[in-house]
Parts: structure tokens; sequence; C-alpha cells
């Protein structure tokens, strides 16, 4: 689950890690006023106007409609800020991480602008390999960390967490002093470290980033930035994150696939696929490609699914307009096939059959799973392995 960055800054703010001065604006109206009540508080004439949109990027992304204008604009008074904020409302903004299709920026952070002396960037996620939680730093500030990777990885500093005992205190001065910070920003930054740390475990992040993380000119450190998610295996532990969530922001068959309690991640294939078990999942969208197709994407429908939820399932598959061909992969355990055989082919009847469609069952039932699926009268394929079934709806989506 993924939040604005105002939302973060609030959630930061009052877990006790420094942030800037601002509000979130719906209107170039709203704008305007947060604007002169940020100016008048700060005695700063200058403001920043942030695009609001689940995407890194939006500084160097370009709108649709005005290519002229960025994503985060600095101004100098609240007129200017309205005026940016015109061009910003309801427009689409396309950055490196929306891909070209871009999304529609409905909302706009205000924020006080900073006198900056330093750009630095940390960020807290999991590290698969150590299988723990893992500060990353770099004097990279401001910059993508992938490229930053990719061609200078020697700037990007690592603490893994110990789960026992949290970050400590001697790690956030390694890295302060590594990132050349001296007194009296390094305190500060120590203190700052720790409590994003704190904040990350506190909401059971998967990413918590800030990029920038300032340094002002009167050595004050703040998160210029924030992005934030959360893990959703522990969402219901949260049920107050649920308010932050934006549905528009997210893709609509996702939404529905989580109201059905289904694991479905949109691709950019033709095959869609309808598997349960996450491993099976990747291995099916593995050898769709090896066979030289691509998914179209992933769908856990789980041990346990009924045949409304394979229903639904099918319909979701089957909405997206770059799908020609469904491979449906199942190896019945707590699952029958028959159950599957029966969603299937109540999916095919009410939603209609357009495109090709293979389905491969193993497991309990398995026999009376096909013999049903044989029996239907529907213009369903049936494999008796894997590949079989992957080389089998290849073949199908051939023009």
């Amino acid at each position: 689950m993924k939040i604005h960055e105002y939302q973060g800054k609030e959630l930061l703010r009052g877990l006790g890690v420094p942030v800037p001065q601002g509000g979130v604006a719906f209107t170039p109206g709203e704008v305007k006023l947060v604007a002169a009540d940020l100016i008048q508080r700060t005695g700063n004439p200058v403001v920043v106007v942030k695009s609001q949109i689940h995407a890194g990027g939006r500084g160097k992304g370009r709108f649709v409609e005005q290519p002229e204008v960025g994503g985060v604009k600095v101004v100098k008074s609240a007129e200017d800020a309205a005026q940016i904020a015109e061009k910003m409302l309801g427009n689409t903004l396309v950055t490196i991480q929306t891909g070209p299709e871009g999304k529609k920026v409905q909302r706009v952070l205000v924020e006080q602008g900073m006198n900056i002396a330093r750009e630095l960037y940390i960020a807290i996620t999991l590290d698969r390999a150590t299988g723990r939680n893992t500060v990353m730093a770099s004097t990279e500030g401001g910059m993508d960390i992938e490229e930053v990777a990719a061609h200078t990885p020697e700037k990007i500093l690592k603490e893994s967490i110990d789960p026992a005992v949290g970050l400590q205190a001697f790690q956030a001065r390694k890295l302060a002093y590594a990132l050349g910070l001296v007194d009296p920003v390094a305190p500060r930054f120590v203190k700052f470290l720790l409590a994003l740390a704190a904040a990350y475990d506190r909401l059971d992040c998967a990413l918590l980033e800030v990029n920038p993380l300032v340094v002002t000119g009167d050595d004050q450190v703040l998160a210029l930035d924030s992005k934030v998610s959360f893990d959703d295996n522990a969402t219901f532990r949260h049920k107050e994150l649920e308010e932050l969530r934006d549905p528009n922001e997210e893709d609509p068959s996702e939404l529905e696939a989580k109201s059905w309690d289904l694991s479905y991640v949109k691709l950019d294939g033709n095959i869609g696929c309808m598997v349960n078990g996450a491993g099976l999942a990747m291995a099916t969208m593995d050898i769709i490609q090896y066979v030289g197709a691509k998914p179209a994407n992933f769908l856990d429908v789980g041990g346990g699914a009924t045949a409304e939820r394979v229903t639904a399932a099918f319909k979701i598959i089957t909405r997206d307009p770059n799908v020609r061909g469904i491979l449906v992969n199942i190896f019945g355990g707590i699952m029958k096939c028959d159950t599957i055989a029966t969603g299937v082919i109540a999916a095919v009847k009410e939603v209609g059959l357009k495109v090709p469609l293979v389905v491969r069952l193993e497991g309990t039932n398995v026999e009376l799973g096909k013999k049903m699926l044989d029996e239907s009268g529907l213009a369903i394929t049936t494999a008796s392995s894997l590949r079989d079934a992957a080389t089998k709806i290849v073949e199908l989506v051939q023009p």
C-alpha cells in the first residue's frame, strides 16, 4: 500500500521526524490560502508547489498539456503558487516511474521554501539477502538512486538493523561521519535517523525513503521528501492507514481483486494468467516468457478459493484489453480441481469467451475437473503439463 508524500510527512511528523511546514490543497484557491499562510508564518516568500501522485521523479516530470511545467515548482508569492497549481491540477504528469501514460494530478502539496546547504539520500527497506531491514544512505541526494547504484555503487552506504535491538546510535553515527557530517549537524542527523527507523518499525513499512534529506543553512536536518509504502500483510494492525489509501492512484482491477482477496498485479504482456500459489504463478509467468510470449498479469487465487472468487478472477483478467489469451494453471491441493472447473465454466458463460483459453489442472479431483471442462461445450483447451499449456496458449494467440 502506497500513500502520498504529504500523508507520509504527516505520519513522520507525528513520530518525531522533522519535516518542513506545509499543507495539501485541491484547488488553486486553496493553494493560494495555504501559501499565504505559510509565507506569513515563516516570513519567507518562497514556497514550493509539489504535485502529489504515487510516483517518483516528479521534479523531472512534465505535464502532457503543459510540457513547460514540471511536477515540482518553486515560486515567490501566493499568487504565483495559485497560477502554477492551475496548470498542475487536473492535468497528466509523466515521469520516469509513471510510464508514458502518466498520472492525473488531483492534489498538490504547498510547502515552505528551504535554504538548502546539502542534499542526502536515506532509505530503509528489507534486504532479502540478509533477511534484515537495512538503512541505505548516500551523498547523492536528489538523484535517482537506481542511477547511483548502476554507476557509482560505492556511494551507497548500508547498515543492517538487528531486529532484536533495532537501529543503534553508533550505527547512525557511523553513517553520519561517512556522509561527511560534523557537529552540530551530525548529532541532529543521528536523532533524525533513529526516529526514522523507529517510524519504519512502528508503521510496518515496506519502504521508507527520504530523497532528499536536507541540511539547511542553519544546520537543521529535515525530510524534504518522503516515499512511504506499507507491508500489505501488516495492514490489519493499522486500520487507520486504510483511510490514507487513494483509490484514484491504484489500478481499478487491483482494487477489485483486493476486495475478493485475490493477489493481482497488472503487467504489460498479452497472456492472462490465473494460478493458485505465488510460487506456481511465478513459474507460470517464467515459462510463458520462455516459450515466446509475455504474461499480462500475476494472479494468485489462493489455496482456498471458491467458485465465486475464480469467476471474479476470470472477469478481472478478461477486462484487460491487452489480453489475447488466458492460461489457467491449477495444482489442486486445498482447492480442488473441480472447484476451479466450476468457476471457469461459470465465468466463461457469464462474460463470454473472446480469446483462447487453455486450462491445465493437476491434483485433487483432477479427472473430475477435466471431465467437467470437456463436457461443458465451451471452447476450452486442456493441457497435460505446464510446458504443454504454455506452448498451446502461445500458439493459439499467434496471428
